[in-house]
């Protein structure tokens, strides 16, 4: 006689072992996802760092420089030859270097940047000048890709008597890759070696800062209007869903607007830290809002409820008590909102901040590039030795942002109240 009680057992038994074996391979999949993303940024972080880190050194040559009375004579100490004290350390160095050409290629092997180097130590102690010293100063680009081997001997960018130097110089040891200061500590330059990122990083602060002190307060402000005193019309729900949609509009947009209002309308300075602040303010404003709303969502009735009952108004109970809690969550968007404007490259691109800027930053109306604009030109520079500054400089600016999400995170999770 059949059981129908076991028949049913048995058909439900094999369903749960279907539904088990589907959800094993929904998790397989997922964690196969997991392990393939990871697996890609891997290899991107491991791109990146294999062809940056060597921007972290600098090939120098150790001279003996002998800093010449005569050369600084009836001429002020910053007007000085100091590129002649260069190539005079050289020519004592190889003196069998006689012919023009053959003195042109050996002032090939150091850089332009020495006799800057040269000028700033005199500047700094007068009581060099007639003195010998032993001075370590930076390599032409081509000698560094050479040393670094990211040159063939045989590409003829170097000719059969500059790399024979250069394998003598290794021979006395006066050649040595030792830390490149001036890729932290310098502006941009057309020379690879004396290149840095110091001036957009300024760039990126100013712009950063005058982001900031717009879009947090506006964000915030508006955030609190539309949810706490604003009527649910159709005004308002007309509002609402113009910031949404302002917040999927692509970032060029934004930068054809700051063109049109700030530099046409406006006349302010181009390439300016300033008018980049104004537009990725305009771009960051609709993440702001709309986190800040979500966080004002978060407090519970309950809280406002209260307040009022114990005879707060509703002004009151609003900063005293529905802000404190809502604004971690308000400062993680504006956190997320600003490490977005870090990395944006298109709409400063569009009021010029392109431009090729030596001069360090010294206010928000100086003429400035930003790190990632500073990426993308050294990115279209036909130099070798720009490649391996390209992925440091991009190196630094993922730092940046890890360190900016992450400080969300921690926001997050040091002031997050659950309900």
């Amino acid at each position: 006689m059949n059981n129908p009680k076991a028949k049913t057992i048995e058909i439900v038994q094999r369903g749960l072992a279907r539904r088990y074996r589907s959800e094993r391979r929904f998790r397989a999949m997922g964690l196969g996802a997991i392990i393939l993303s990871l697996a890609f940024l891997g290899f991107l972080f491991v791109s990146i760092v294999g062809n940056g880190y060597t921007a972290l050194f600098q090939t120098e040559l150790r001279l003996e420089i002998y800093f010449d009375p005569q050369i600084f004579a009836d001429v002020e100490v910053g007007n000085a030859d100091y590129s002649r004290m260069v190539k005079e350390a050289l020519y004592a160095t190889f003196p069998k270097a006689t012919g023009r050409s053959e003195r042109r290629a050996l002032a090939g092997l150091i850089s332009s940047g020495a006799a800057f180097e040269l000028r700033r130590m005199v500047l700094a102690e007068r009581a060099l000048i007639g003195q010998r010293q032993s001075l370590w100063l930076p390599a032409d680009d081509d000698v560094d890709m050479l040393v670094k081997g990211h040159l063939d001997r045989s590409g003829g960018r170097l000719s059969e008597a500059q790399l024979g130097w250069i394998d003598q110089l290794q021979a006395q040891g006066r050649v040595a890759k030792r830390f490149n200061r001036a890729f932290f500590t310098a502006g941009d330059s057309r020379e690879p070696e004396l290149a840095g990122i110091w001036g957009a990083v300024c760039g990126s602060f100013y712009t950063l800062l005058v982001t900031l002190a717009l879009s947090f307060p506006l964000g915030v402000a508006t955030a609190v209007y539309m949810e706490e005193f604003a009527p649910r019309n159709a005004w308002t729900d007309l509002i609402e869903v113009n910031i949404n949609n302002l917040a999927a509009v692509p970032s060029i947009v934004f930068g054809l607007l700051g063109l049109a209002v700030f530099l046409g309308v406006f006349g302010m300075p181009r390439s300016a830290p300033v008018v980049g602040g104004l537009v990725l303010t305009l771009m960051t404003l609709p993440t702001i809002i709309i986190a800040s709303r979500a966080a004002l969502q978060s407090v519970p009735p309950s809280i406002r409820d209260a307040a009022l009952g114990v005879g707060a108004s509703k002004m009151q109970m609003i900063l005293h008590h529905v802000l404190p809690l809502a604004l971690p969550g308000m400062l993680t968007g504006t956190i997320i909102g600003m490490a977005r404007a870090l990395g944006e490259t298109a709409p400063l691109l569009m009021i010029g901040m392109v431009a090729f800027i030596v001069d360090i930053p010294n206010s928000f109306t100086d003429p400035a590039a930003v790190l990632p604009v500073q990426i993308y030109l050294w990115a279209d520079s036909p130099e070798r030795a720009f490649v391996e500054r390209t992925s440091a400089a991009t190196l630094a600016l993922l730092v940046f942002l890890i360190v900016m999400n992450g400080l969300a995170v921690v926001l997050r999770r040091r002031f997050e109240r659950r309900w």
